[in-house]
């Protein structure tokens, strides 16, 4: 069984969030048995030409590379699945019209209406025909839910089938509801309900960014019922750990 199938079942997979572009913090959390990495080019200065060295490190390192991009836009989509990516995540994805644009920016015609163009993900050029078959049965689509509007329409959005996952974001969809941040807010957590109650409902797997580098609050999204999970980020674990111990020494 392949990723996007553990994904599409509802099978725990764990991953975290590339913002620093050197190869070697990839190499070093390789070594802490994630399934996947993804890429963040939505808050990062991270280039398209960083994007494919970091992919390909990442795959020569046995995990998957998804990339975060910053727009549902159909070019960067394009480009960064050319670039080898093994999948997108894609923010704000407010409706089921933007779900299916979304579908329709990583399929090519007629499924789909992504411009045809021979680069890494093709073999440059000498893997047209096997990419096209990869594409259907192993690239995965994540779309990130941070929107009080996509809570609103939240059935919706998981009623397009080809989103193999959706990701929940409680920092932006508290923004959205004039509070940035307080995602503990009642409201806010009643949003996030709504979110959970209806994947169940559907039966589709919900996914989420824990920020926080101490592992129990990814433990207690498992326990609710989370699958695809993102623990942390590279300069959280670094930060975190550099903070801890000098912590200790200076007391």
């Amino acid at each position: 069984m392949n990723l996007k199938q553990k994904i599409r079942k509802g099978e725990l997979t764990l991953g975290s969030w590339v913002t620093i572009p050197h190869p070697s913090i990839v190499e070093i959390m390789a070594t802490a048995g994630f399934d996947w990495l993804t890429i963040d080019i939505e808050h990062s200065a991270i280039n398209l030409e960083k994007v494919q060295l970091l992919i390909s490190t990442i795959q020569g390192h046995q995990m998957k590379a998804f990339v975060r991009v910053y727009d549902n836009d159909e070019v960067i989509i394009k480009r960064v699945l050319d670039a080898g990516a093994d999948g997108v995540i894609v923010p704000m994805i407010k409706s089921k019209a933007e779900a299916i644009k979304l579908v329709e920016s990583v399929y090519y015609p007629p499924k789909g209406r992504r411009g045809v163009g021979l680069s890494r993900a093709q073999n440059f050029g000498i893997g047209f025909e096997a990419y096209q078959e990869r594409l259907e049965k192993e690239i995965c689509i994540i779309a990130q839910i941070e929107h009080i509007n996509a809570i609103n329409e939240i059935e919706d959005i998981l009623s397009v089938d080809e989103i193999d996952c959706t990701l929940i974001g409680p920092y932006d969809l508290s923004a959205s509801m004039g509070k940035p941040g307080q995602y503990h807010l009642p409201e806010v957590k009643a949003a996030i309900e709504k979110y959970d109650q209806m994947c169940k409902k559907l039966n589709k797997p919900m996914g989420a960014h824990v920020i926080s580098s101490n592992a129990s609050e990814t433990k207690a999204k498992m326990d609710v019922g989370y699958t695809f999970l993102a623990f942390s980020l590279d300069f959280f674990f670094l930060g975190d750990k550099a903070r801890e111990e000098m912590n200790k020494l200076r007391s």
